[in-house]
């Protein structure tokens, strides 16, 4: 039987995508020297205990795979565990609190039908291109104080990365491998230095921004180093945007694709937060995560030895069977969606209530301002290239009956 997700041309390697599901929910890669980790129950446990699974992976990833790593890893949330991972979340947790978060809700709508305004009277658009990468961007630029006119030059710098994002050996490194890592770093450095000439302004001009609260902040009467800012405003600007691009496509793709479910959401709209959460478990934006053991551990039935690197497939362990009733089926009804695609524990993603703002919002005008809107059969989607993601980079929309 062919699924939906081989009509779409996902990566082959997201086979949980194709109605397969691993006979073991942890399972170790000889050819790449990770563990796998696929089901819900597993990938919940090491989501949740930072002291056993820890978030600080580079100490185990060849040199080749990610050359200058030290640059990029002084700030970097994403690879932080306590107790320094809380000291700098909780510098930035207060631009994110609910008050903060809805507040924003009329310059995300306002953003919107500027951005839809630009399609009003066309046949079609480009959803990708034309509202679900500029919105968020132009959102967290904001947020941040950096220039959202500059958006083309962070797009070409993500797209490298998007593109490079692939599953690598930890045994042996081909040329190939080599080759992106040198193209990845070379583009991080692109953003790094680009966001290092910000910070050195607001060091000396100040403003109303995130930017500047950083690098007034303390943490233990000590400043941030300039690494510290510039990598943790990184982290901010590419996990700001990232994850509600592909929310927006992959929710309008799953809707198009279930007409029942897409006509009772456009008749009944407090039923779309439910089938955005639906769409974060059925296509996760984020497929996979990365933690390494500081001890020996059980794990599904395997016994990991300390210093392992393991891939944490959230995405596949959000069509475990054993959690979900019928994984593979787009049902925003199911009355129990306990999906993993923002994370857990420590490290839940920090706007998460910011992409389900953008989210709703965004999809509430599109569907006001073009109630035909539906996919472009001439025209089938793509996805971005990563085993690592999930998510359209190209999504032809028609919008006129």
């Amino acid at each position: 039987m062919t699924t939906i997700a081989e009509n779409w041309g996902v990566h082959e390697g997201q086979f949980w995508l194709r109605g397969e599901f691993p006979a073991e929910p942890v399972r170790f890669d000889t050819e790449t020297g990770m563990w796998n980790v696929y089901g819900h129950a597993e990938a919940l446990k090491t989501l949740s205990d930072p002291k056993v699974f820890s978030s600080d992976t580079t100490r185990l990833i060849p040199e080749e795979l990610s050359p200058d790593k030290d640059l990029f890893v002084e700030g970097n949330l994403l690879v932080m565990d306590p107790p320094d991972h809380k000291k700098l979340r909780t510098l930035v947790s207060h631009a994110f609190t609910p008050k903060v978060v809805a507040d924003l809700e009329p310059r995300i709508a306002a953003l919107t039908n500027e951005l839809l305004d630009t399609v009003d009277g066309a046949d079609s658009m480009e959803l990708v291109t034309q509202l679900a990468y500029p919105l968020p961007v132009i959102v967290i630029a904001e947020l941040l104080g950096i220039p959202a006119s500059d958006r083309d030059l962070f797009k070409e710098w993500v797209d490298t990365l998007l593109r490079n994002s692939q599953q690598r050996s930890l045994i042996k490194q081909t040329e190939e491998d080599k080759k992106a890592a040198e193209e990845t770093a070379a583009q991080v450095k692109n953003l790094v230095n680009y966001l290092a000439e910000h910070v050195d302004d607001r060091r000396r001009n100040p403003r109303e921004d995130l930017l500047t609260k950083l690098v007034e902040a303390e943490v233990d009467g000590a400043k941030l180093t300039q690494n510290e800012v510039v990598n943790f405003a990184n982290v901010l600007l590419l996990a700001g945007h990232i994850t509600t691009t592909m929310l927006l496509g992959n929710t309008v793709l799953c809707l198009d694709s279930h007409p029942e479910e897409y006509r009772r959401v456009r008749e009944d709209r407090a039923l779309l937060p439910a089938a955005i959460e639906e769409s974060l478990r059925f296509l996760s934006p984020f497929a996979l995560v990365a933690r390494a053991t500081t001890t020996e551990v059980e794990l599904g039935g395997q016994t990991i030895p300390p210093d392992s690197m393991l891939g944490i497939w959230v995405a596949a362990a959000n069509r475990d069977p054993r959690t979900f009733t019928d994984p593979g089926t787009f049902d925003p009804a199911r009355a129990h969606n306990p999906h993993l695609a923002f994370g857990r524990g420590i490290h839940f993603c920090i706007g998460a209530p910011l992409a389900r703002l953008e989210g709703k919002t965004a999809l509430n005008i599109l569907l006001d301002r073009f109630p035909d809107l539906r996919t472009d059969p001439a025209a089938p989607p793509s996805f971005i290239p990563s085993p690592n993601m999930t998510g359209v980079n190209k999504l032809q929309l028609l919008l006129k009956p």
